[in-house]
């Protein structure tokens, strides 16, 4: 069953870009997020998505927003990627698509490539708010920071 507004934000621990381990369990309670899930590192369209959320960092910082982004690329993969383009953000490792299953993240073009799934989850772990889009990677940085605005 999809994660969808209202819901819980599962809680999992995967490792980010630098091989450390980051527990979801160290947000919650402390910060607004979201959290993106992307087909993978350096690909047109998922460099935009996260070049987007770069250029809007400073914007999530100042609201008290973290920015995470997922994909099942594993964590050499991420830490190339987050310094090709210098992401200022945690990029997750979810080799096994574990996450992603939790999450329930649809696949698209037959299966064959994983979804582009934007959550916006508040200080308790609720789901404020879901953005599913694989073709328009810049509007998901728009409606995290509408939603986010209205949480706040």
């Amino acid at each position: 069953m999809a994660i969808k507004k209202g819901d819980q934000c599962p809680k999992f621990t995967l490792k980010d870009q630098n091989g450390e381990q980051f527990n979801i369990e160290d947000v919650l309670g402390k910060k607004n997020f979201v959290l993106y899930f992307y087909p993978k590192d350096d690909s047109p369209g998922c460099t935009r998505q996260a070049c987007s959320f770069k250029d809007a960092f400073e914007d999530f910082v100042e609201i008290g927003a973290q920015v995470i982004g997922i994909s099942s690329d594993d964590e050499e993969s991420h830490k190339k990627f987050a310094e090709k383009y210098n992401l200022p953000f945690t990029l997750l490792a979810d080799s096994q698509k574990k996450v992603r299953k939790m999450f329930d993240v649809p696949t698209n073009l037959l299966g064959l490539i994983p979804g582009r799934v934007t959550y916006v989850i508040d200080k308790k772990g609720v789901v404020q708010g879901v953005f599913n889009s694989q073709m328009h990677f810049d509007k998901h940085v728009s409606e995290a920071m509408k939603i986010l605005k209205n949480i706040n």
